[in-house]
């Protein structure tokens, strides 16, 4: 008997021959029928919606009650949930899309200098599938709110609670201040998430607000955690670039994991009168082909060294290399949206990263 071993596709195949006297030609036949093999089942399994990759997740556990971010439950659930499709734009590999030709431009009129910043904003809630639905009255953009009612719980969660990190400081909770304080008082975009995992809904709402009278907001969005669909085109959401803001959020539970899986979103002061899809809104006046459109995706240099961060910065910046960050709304230069969590460590070390360390991909190629 003769034992012949080959690595395909990154493993090691072990083939059989009862006769030691098997040929070089006739070991290559079944070599290249296995690999043929491996291949179809591997495109075969794309074709059906990356099962490979959904495999990887454990079972979703059971969701009785709301729970809150930065918790050991949340991480659990989030670990096994597949937000959006594995094709979906927000989880799609970039790394060698083609840069944009007046990309360096781009980075230059937010500030090729200017350091990479965070506010430790968008939190969220996670609530169970027979959540009671309440009304929520929209004050601003009904014509552009998905209707109610929505699974809105008695804790959820306003943007920016517990930490007080954030360029508004005027949003940001005072100390000892409570949920339940917060809910109804306040400034800022107040940015109100809550994931729905068993009927695969998200619902975000714009400057939420709890009264007397219930839950009101400017504007509320719907969207569907399965197939990732898009807004109207011309519509906004929480957003100002239609956009979902909890899948670009980075968590604690994916940089334990050692890479953000995902596009995350980032702000500018001055963006242009356009948006590129998956954006199906913008919120400016300026016409400048130099200024970045509504969903204008950037990506980290592959170049750039990540070796010297610390666990959970270098996750962050490996995810910008791969999958990127969205211009999602108007606000400070480069300032990404991370999910208040006090397990993050080193997240102060992301100032060593600069606006000339990013390019801008063409994403209208494939």
């Amino acid at each position: 008997m003769a034992l012949l071993s080959q690595r395909i596709h990154g493993r090691d195949f072990l083939l059989v021959s009862h006769h030691n006297s098997t040929s070089y030609d006739e070991v290559m036949v079944v070599l290249i029928r296995t690999a043929s093999f491996l291949l179809a089942c591997l495109m075969a399994g794309r074709a059906a919606g990356s099962d490979v990759v959904k495999d990887k997740r454990p079972p979703l556990p059971p969701i009785t009650k709301p729970v809150l971010f930065g918790t050991p439950e949340a991480d659990r659930i989030l670990t096994s949930l597949q937000v959006f499709p594995p094709e979906n734009a927000w989880n799609q590999d970039i790394s060698k899309f083609p840069v944009l030709a007046n990309s360096s431009r781009i980075i230059a009129s937010i500030g090729a200098d200017k350091r990479l910043g965070y506010n430790l904003d968008m939190n969220f809630v996670i609530v169970p599938p027979d959540q009671k639905r309440v009304p929520v009255k929209i004050l601003l953009y009904p014509k552009e709110s998905d209707p109610g009612p929505f699974p809105v719980p008695d804790n959820a969660p306003i943007e920016n609670w517990p930490l007080a990190h954030n360029e508004d400081t005027q949003a940001v909770a005072k100390p000892g201040q409570s949920l339940d304080d917060i809910q109804r008082h306040g400034s800022g975009d107040r940015h109100l998430l809550i994931v729905d995992p068993v009927n695969g809904k998200l619902h975000e709402f714009w400057q939420a607000r709890k009264t007397d009278a219930g839950w009101e907001a400017s504007n509320a969005a719907t969207f569907d955690l399965r197939t990732g669909s898009l807004r109207p085109e011309g519509w906004t959401s929480s957003d100002a670039a239609g956009l979902p803001v909890f899948p670009a959020a980075v968590r604690y539970d994916e940089c334990e994991r050692g890479i953000v899986e995902h596009a995350m979103r980032f702000t500018v002061r001055r963006s242009r009168r356009a948006y590129v899809l998956p954006a199906t809104h913008f919120a400016s006046r300026h016409t400048g082909e130099d200024l970045p459109r509504m969903g204008e995706r950037f990506r980290l240099r592959k170049d750039f060294d990540t070796s010297q961060f610390p666990p959970h910065a270098r996750a962050i910046l490996e995810g910008l290399k791969k999958y990127g960050m969205f211009v999602a709304d108007n606000g400070q230069d480069w300032l990404m949206s991370i999910s208040p969590d006090s397990r993050l460590k080193g997240l102060e070390t992301l100032r060593k990263v600069k606006g000339s360390d990013f390019e801008v991909v063409n994403t209208s190629r494939r």
